[in-house]
């Protein structure tokens, strides 16, 4: 082990992640801090409803992992919503807890009854989507927002400003809209919002230095981006590189249509390939990420990168015999990170169309089944023709019984 950031007891990845040519220019906060969405922006996900006793286990799963910050909801939407809301900021978790809102009054007022500390207030903030969705004319939400931004401020509630649809709109008029909002109402901090994920990571870094060279000096900087192309994610590590502090995020990546970038994507990128550890309970992202999708009923795919089934499963017969020669000590030469480390079961051989022999020799050994070289061949060649035909892993039971049958006839 080099004891090096890209090299630990827990993970293995690239060097070149740490050249000086490649962080020379990074200005990562000391502090960064994970806003988890998936109360709010991840129940907006086609298909999905939590009820107030799903919130709070999910809540208290969040909690447990460490999560920041929790958006617990919006208030104003129904009775449950506000109950839901009022009872996890009444546990004291641990987590801050925010509210999201309309620039309306009566979302500000329900947030405060709710107690939280802080909003999230939104705001139309491109001129296609306020004339055509909204239908309002322009002047209404300069007029709302810095009406709602004073009257939460007055409140004594903590105000993150959120323009919808910010990556799509003109730069210059959406900026003089933040910056009203910043001089005749209030802006504790602004989040940067691409609500469709239609920003590429290298348009990212020019959005985020634009915005800085225009708001207040100090005003903190969070990311809100979505995954309709992919690009959550990258993105997020991109404003983060150059100054944003808050990530919002969701278990699972869920959200609106594609959903939103994935807390445990991001937290375990920002660690192993930027030495930035965020001070999660890492080993709790994957119970976590069951949680969630036991409640919300998502089918979350096998090689789902960090909290997949079947990630640290071994079939392919070339990996298998990585596997063996490794063992536990040497993990990280077939995986960039361990899965305990994130809460994964250990990892495993597993049985199917693409074993090798080793894989069966492993497997033999496991079962104390005795085999001559002929024999395995023949369990082999079954073992794959038996998989084919179910187009899927084996199950114990399935492999004795072809092991017991092809040694009998090949005896």
């Amino acid at each position: 082990m080099t004891d090096q950031p890209w090299e630990t007891d827990n993970w293995f990845t690239s060097s070149w992640n740490f050249e000086d040519q490649v962080t020379k220019d990074f200005k990562f906060p000391d502090n960064i801090k994970i806003h988890d969405v998936t109360l709010r922006d991840g129940e907006q996900q086609t298909g999905i409803a939590f009820s107030m006793d799903d919130k709070l286990r999910i809540a208290e799963g969040l909690a447990e992992a460490g999560i920041h910050r929790i958006e617990a909801g919006l208030p104003a939407v129904s009775p449950d919503d506000f109950k839901a809301i009022y009872e996890i900021n009444k546990r004291d978790l641990g987590p801050e807890i925010y509210s999201f809102c309309r620039c309306m009054k009566g979302d500000i007022d329900a947030s405060v009854d709710c107690g939280v500390k802080g909003l999230i207030m939104e705001v139309p903030a491109s001129t296609h989507l306020i004339e055509h969705a909204y239908k309002w004319p322009l002047e209404k939400a300069m007029e709302l927002s810095i009406e709602a931004t004073a009257y939460a401020h007055e409140k004594g509630l903590e105000v993150v400003f959120f323009p919808i649809d910010f990556t799509r709109s003109e730069i210059n008029w959406v900026m003089d809209l933040i910056l009203k909002v910043a001089d005749e109402g209030h802006m504790d901090a602004l989040a940067l919002v691409d609500t469709f994920g239609v920003v590429s990571p290298h348009a990212m870094q020019y959005f985020v230095q634009e915005v800085k060279k225009r708001i207040p000096e100090g005003t903190r900087l969070e990311t809100h981006f979505h995954q309709d192309f992919g690009m959550g994610v990258a993105n997020t590590i991109m404003a983060l590189a150059e100054g944003a502090e808050v990530v919002h995020s969701t278990v699972l990546g869920l959200g609106e249509r594609a959903g939103n970038a994935p807390t445990e994507d991001v937290a375990m990128a920002l660690l192993t390939m930027y030495d930035i550890d965020i001070g999660l309970n890492y080993d709790k992202l994957y119970p976590l990420s069951k949680l969630v999708q036991e409640i919300s009923g998502v089918d979350v795919p096998s090689n789902r990168s960090v909290v997949g089934d079947q990630l640290f499963q071994v079939e392919s017969g070339i990996i298998a015999n990585w596997f063996k020669n490794c063992g536990l000590e040497h993990q990280t030469e077939l995986f960039p990170f361990k899965p305990e480390f994130v809460g994964q079961p250990a990892a495993d051989v597993v049985i199917g169309k693409g074993s090798g022999m080793d894989t069966i020799n492993i497997w033999l050994e496991r079962l104390q089944i005795q085999a001559s070289e002929e024999q395995a061949m023949a369990i082999l060649t079954a073992v794959k023709a038996s998989g084919l035909k179910k187009k899927d892993l084996l199950t114990v039971d399935e492999f004795k019984a072809i092991a017991n049958d092809t040694i009998a006839e090949v005896a």
